[in-house]
């Protein structure tokens, strides 16, 4: 194609909405399907199969148990990767639903998203000499399945990434994008010695006033930690008849900070506070740090947020002026990938109320309604806009790459 016969990118993207309009009913299915049927990470086989499904009705080959995990998944579109110039852009999908609560955390909406803006997108993307690809992530929730896919070289040719999460209320976020913390986990079992609680209490070393101990001590940590650090964690063992002097117990906490160097020394503080009650209660401490990939802190790429933010701008919304990042806040696995390459994360608001927040059963209904649907289809059409505005504009990559370099953020968590 010629430059002179070469489209506006507005008539692009006027194109590039038309086709996810298109696609409105079968996305809506799929959020409704995923929703109908959560599975969580790891586990997320049926989820798999529908948006391989969805993509072999376009066409489209997907290959589900990518990257060596069996709920991962790849469709790719656009030449090989034979020479360095060939740009590459990787949309993002997640399908992982939280335990007991679904899709509270909206994963349905981000696999809607995703692939909307893929079957939007590829066919324009090989037209212009361009390289798509659509990357499921399975275990965003327990398991940092993106940290796992890196690890298997499946970001190793992508140049840039993206994906848009759902959030609270009708807004998104603003063109600085969201910031998230970074988070590790620590698990603890402490072993102690078991003994009749009401004969022969003396003989015994009580595992879950180890446990207990522990956790009011981490407690006691937050009031010394930032305003954008997190702790907080759970008792996932307490022991099993109150009779009996508890020999072994357990917990998991989560360690989380917006800074990579604060999160190894906050990390080894809890470590230090767990050793501690070992020492108090007479137990044993067997400390696991990292049973699950960390997650780095989100480095969103304002070049190419923007170009996002345009995009979904054009579609009808309001974008908030930029804000101070928040103190504080969840984590993602996208962190780890927005490291390795300029990726972004905008948040998208499903039109809900305000204080109905994700992590909470009540935000998993609003992800099939009308509104919501509405919302997936506009971030879907802004999602496939800046991946072919990426792969057509060099201007753009040139912004993405030297904002991503001028970083100076480590590229991988190095223990």
């Amino acid at each position: 194609m010629s430059a002179e016969a070469a489209p506006s990118p507005a008539a692009v993207d006027a194109g590039l909405a038309a086709a996810v309009e298109r696609l409105r009913p079968e996305l809506a299915r799929l959020a409704r399907e995923l929703y109908d049927q959560p599975e969580i990470g790891f586990e997320e086989h049926a989820s798999v199969a529908r948006i391989a499904a969805l993509l072999a009705a376009h066409g489209v080959d997907a290959e589900a148990g990518a990257f060596g995990l069996d709920t991962a998944l790849r469709a790719t579109a656009g030449p090989p990767l034979v020479a360095a110039s060939v740009p590459h852009f990787a949309i993002i999908a997640e399908y992982d639903a939280l335990p007991g609560i679904g899709h509270a955390c909206g994963h349905n909406i981000i696999a809607a998203v995703a692939v909307g803006a893929f079957l939007a997108a590829a066919p324009v993307v090989a037209d212009l000499g361009g390289r798509l690809s659509l990357i499921g992530t399975p275990a965003e929730e327990n398991g940092g399945g993106k940290e796992l896919i890196i690890r298997a070289g499946g970001f190793d040719d992508v140049d840039a990434a993206g994906m848009v999460h759902p959030s609270s209320g009708s807004g998104t976020s603003s063109v600085l994008g969201q910031r998230t913390t970074g988070v590790r986990r620590v698990a603890v079992t402490f072993h102690g010695r078991a003994a009749h609680a009401a004969g022969a209490p003396w003989l015994g070393r009580n595992a879950l006033d180890a446990v207990v101990t522990a956790y009011q001590s981490v407690a006691q940590l937050r009031q010394h930690i930032l305003p954008s650090d997190r702790l907080h964690g759970i008792i996932t063992d307490g022991g099993a008849a109150p009779n009996i002097v508890p020999e072994r117990a357990s917990a998991l906490f989560y360690v989380r900070s917006a800074e990579v160097g604060q999160l190894r020394e906050l990390t080894d503080r809890v470590v230090a506070v767990l050793e501690g009650a070992a020492l108090a209660t007479g137990t044993r401490a067997e400390i696991d740090v990292d049973p699950v990939p960390p997650y780095l802190p989100l480095q969103t790429n304002t070049a190419l947020t923007a170009r996002w933010t345009e995009a979904f701008a054009a579609r009808g919304h309001e974008i908030p002026a930029p804000a101070a990042p928040p103190q504080g806040g969840p984590s993602t696995d996208m962190g780890n990938v927005s490291r390795l390459v300029p990726s972004i994360h905008p948040s998208l608001g499903l039109g809900g109320p305000d204080d109905v927040f994700p992590h909470n059963a009540a935000f998993a209904e609003l992800t099939v309604l009308p509104a919501a649907v509405d919302a997936l289809v506009d971030a879907a059409a802004a999602l496939a806009a800046t991946a072919v505005a990426y792969t057509t504009d060099p201007q753009l990559r040139a912004a993405a790459a030297a904002e991503f370099a001028a970083s100076g953020a480590p590229s991988r968590w190095e223990d």
